[in-house]
């Protein structure tokens, strides 16, 4: 399976971005993937637990690391031992690189699917949608003064908009349905709406490292050793030396 991966381009200082993406109640606000983020108080390297999808899981900051040009890598490995997680175990990183005009975000991220492999063929692309969508959703909260709730409440608002036009289509016909449908999904998405379209999906390929898959038979119980050899997966490695790269 491919990696997941998801760039936004946001007009704002990166101090404002760190804290946005670093304070866990602050991230919980904006990223759809989450209900709750809670650090473990008194843990080195930094433990938290987290709600994906109302199932909790549990999680560890790898490392951060801040290079002279401004550029700022964060690192972390998360699991959940709960049957109806569709995570799992996996790796990640965010990146923030300064730009004149603001500040590229990027992450890449893998995991072990919770529900096999024939489920995650469905999982992958919406994680992969829904982390766009979030980072838009972020992107809207600093460059243009948008509550994330409010934002997700428009986004609601707007599909509830447009499969109500596809109804009244609907209602006149086969044809009239698929017409009405089709245009729907071809209006783009209102400027103060997230919208995943707006955000990179594939990661450039001098920005794509060496990685390997998550071990389906890794046990999940304590997957957040501090071992320098970590099982999976392999290119978040404990030492950070990947995030380097570009």
């Amino acid at each position: 399976m491919r990696r997941l991966y998801a760039e936004a381009r946001i007009h704002t200082d990166l101090d404002t971005l760190w804290r946005h993406t670093q304070d866990p109640a602050t991230h919980a606000r904006w990223d759809g993937r989450f209900g709750r983020i809670e650090y473990q108080p008194g843990t080195d390297p930094q433990r938290f637990t987290y709600a994906l999808f109302g199932v909790g899981g549990v999680g560890v900051t790898v490392g951060e690391r801040h290079k002279a040009d401004g550029t700022r890598t964060s690192a972390l490995r998360f699991s959940s031992a709960n049957p109806l997680s569709p995570i799992r175990r996996g790796a990640g990183h965010w990146r923030y690189v300064p730009e004149r005009t603001g500040v590229r975000f990027l992450t890449g991220y893998d995991y072990e699917p919770g529900w096999g492999k024939a489920a995650d063929l469905l999982v992958r692309p919406f994680m992969g949608w829904l982390t766009a969508w979030s980072f838009d959703r972020l992107r809207l909260w600093l460059e243009r003064g948008i509550p994330p709730e409010h934002s997700r409440n428009q986004a609601l608002a707007e599909v509830l908009a447009r499969a109500m036009l596809t109804t009244v289509g609907s209602a006149h016909g086969l044809l009239a349905g698929l017409a009405v449908a089709g245009l729907v999904l071809l209006i783009p998405p209102l400027p103060t709406t997230p919208a995943a379209r707006r955000c990179l999906r594939s990661a450039p390929k001098s920005s794509t490292p060496k990685s390997s898959t998550p071990k389906a038979g890794a046990k999940a119980s304590d997957p957040m050793s501090t071992n320098p050899k970590p099982s999976a997966p392999d290119h978040i490695p404990t030492t950070l030396d990947l995030l380097e790269q570009p």
